[in-house]
């Protein structure tokens, strides 16, 4: 005998009466009495549809997608060759003096920032697109005491800097105003050559091995 499974439907409002003449012309068929519910007889083969499924495959797919998640890394780890990290004052100083005459762009970013992480992706593409030009990545957390005195008071914020000129000009920008950049690039990224040593960064100087090193590797070359 096939099983009786009760579904849920709205139908139409039967009178008891016809209700009590369907149960006598079929009998053996169950009729229900509540106006708002009928029966269905289904096969074996219809109940194997309905038949619980354990959710072991959804459990091990979230875990998963979990494990793949972490193992990701964080937007402000990716790098290009031309992009460097900074993690400490003497870090920043390195880099500056060992630029010579090459553009330096410096990004002043937090890892909670949302600006920082929605411009991110655009200066990441303007690196590749220029090679010639070295960026910096200085997160701010971990290098507060070298952002305040270097005056950053907003992120992202931007410095740009080139061999003896030092210092050639800093701003804050979003990826509205990403135009900004691609402006600063152009009127900073010609052709020239420095003469003297590189300045240094407001209060914080560049070391004079640095710039000793710098002297002695130009008089070899000569």
């Amino acid at each position: 005998m096939a099983d009786v499974v009760r579904l849920q439907f709205h139908s139409l409002r039967f009178s008891s009466s016809l209700l009590t003449s369907l149960n006598s012309l079929q009998p053996g068929l169950f009729v229900n009495q509540n106006p708002f519910r009928r029966a269905y007889a289904l096969s074996d083969s219809s109940l194997a549809r309905f038949a619980y499924r354990p959710r072991k495959q959804l459990v091990h797919f979230k875990v998963q997608a979990a494990v793949t998640e972490t193992d990701q890394p964080k937007w402000w780890e990716r790098s290009v060759p031309n992009m460097i990290d900074i993690h400490s004052t003497q870090e920043f100083l390195s880099a500056l003096g060992q630029a010579g005459d090459r553009l330096v762009i410096v990004e002043f970013y937090g890892t909670w920032c949302g600006s920082c992480r929605a411009l991110f992706p655009k200066l990441c593409r303007t690196a590749e697109d220029h090679p010639e030009i070295l960026f910096l990545k200085v997160n701010f957390d971990e290098n507060k005491p070298m952002c305040k005195s270097m005056n950053v008071k907003v992120l992202p914020y931007f410095h740009f800097y080139r061999g003896s000129e030092g210092q050639l000009e800093s701003f804050s920008c979003s990826l509205a105003k990403f135009q900004k950049i691609k402006d600063a690039i152009e009127l900073h990224n010609t052709a020239r050559c420095s003469i003297g040593p590189p300045k240094g960064v407001g209060d914080l100087k560049l070391e004079p091995s640095l710039v000793q090193k710098d002297k002695s590797s130009e008089s070899a070359s000569a």
